[in-house]
């Protein structure tokens, strides 16, 4: 379905008919991408003594399953600046809006001694001018293996605090990427990124120009085929009152 919009003053051609999916999906199998050190999801039926909530068992007539995950270490998710202070700030409440003009682009991270790190002069020159309202940064190399990774003490790939605060200071309120943390995997505590990012000087006593209308979303993944550019954004998630949600990021061409 092909339809002209508008969007901040733009006119957009969308064909709402290819929405094109950057979500990584939940599973129960060892096949789920994990991070932060803990266990694969789980999903199960519900069990009330001899009663399974499976009908391929023959005790239900309906599949009725408890789903246990963790949003920032199973999955695609989007969290909001209540992931790092002290304060309670819920995703649900910091994302009202779910459409964006978005910049997809990829990156090869810089050796920096034992870590590889994605810098401003990077994303400067990967966005020529362009001042979108959201980017996605697809880092290279970019294989299949993303889909299933095991990240826990891996060190991977991060955004520097310039990369980030330069982000800020353009004007991109949603940053997507296809790893676990725009931040170093073991940092000590700073958050340097995040921080940045969000505008966020003190987790204890929030400054008054903290980003709360901002939102960061981790482990996406973008296939090869999909071209670099400029995007209409979905930015989907589920209705939970946390810093984070599962989400569910959908590119459209425009």
């Amino acid at each position: 379905m092909k339809a002209t919009i508008q969007h901040n003053n733009q006119t957009l051609e969308v064909d709402f008919s290819k929405p094109i999916d950057i979500s990584i999906s939940l599973t129960n199998t060892d096949a789920n991408p994990i991070a932060w050190y803990i266990e694969k999801p789980m999903i199960e039926p519900v069990r009330f003594g001899d009663w399974i909530g499976k009908v391929s068992e023959g005790s239900s007539s309906t599949n009725f399953n408890n789903i246990f995950f963790n949003p920032h270490g199973h999955g695609t998710h989007t969290e909001c600046l209540g992931h790092i202070t002290r304060q309670f700030y819920s995703i649900n409440q910091s994302l009202k809006q779910f459409f964006f003009l978005a910049e997809l682009v990829s990156v090869t991270p810089e050796v920096q001694g034992d870590d590889l790190v994605i810098t401003k002069m990077q994303i400067e020159k990967a966005l020529n001018g362009k001042k979108p309202e959201a980017i996605v940064i697809r880092t290279r190399p970019n294989g299949n293996d993303k889909l299933s990774k095991k990240y826990s003490n891996t060190n991977p790939p991060y955004l520097e605090e310039g990369a980030a605060t330069f982000i800020r200071e353009i004007g991109i309120y949603h940053l997507l990427i296809d790893l676990p943390s725009v931040d170093k995997e073991h940092d000590e505590g700073r958050l340097l990124a995040h921080k940045a990012f969000w505008n966020v000087t003190d987790v204890n006593d929030l400054n008054d120009d903290a980003r709360h209308d901002a939102t960061i979303t981790e482990l996406v993944f973008v296939a090869n085929e999909i071209k670099d550019g400029s995007y209409l954004l979905n930015l989907q998630m589920a209705s939970f009152e946390n810093d984070a949600s599962p989400s569910k990021p959908i590119l459209y061409q425009i």
